[in-house]
């Protein structure tokens, strides 16, 4: 089941939409209710792996590692003194 949803876009960004459509043979409102399903899927994973990592760094038994050794250790890289990873 679908609803509607009203929407402001400016013009330019309407002619392109339209342009996409119809070089994809799709329809605007297919399109537009695409893009938002994948922008609110990456956010809602991303949102979900940040408190996922939010809880582990509040246990008691977290470790972490400082900025500026891993920064250290990433300038590394490549290099013929290439180090092990930190921690």
């Amino acid at each position: 089941m679908s609803t509607t949803l009203t929407i402001r876009i400016d013009e330019k960004t309407k002619q392109r939409l339209e342009r996409l459509a119809a070089a994809m043979a799709r329809s605007k409102s297919y399109l537009v209710s695409t893009a938002i399903n994948e922008f609110i899927e990456a956010n809602e994973w991303q949102i979900r792996e940040i408190e996922k990592a939010v809880t582990k760094a509040d246990q008691p038994d977290a470790k972490f590692i400082d900025h500026e050794d891993v920064a250290e250790w990433l300038d590394s890289w490549g290099t013929k003194n290439e180090k092990k990873p930190p921690g």
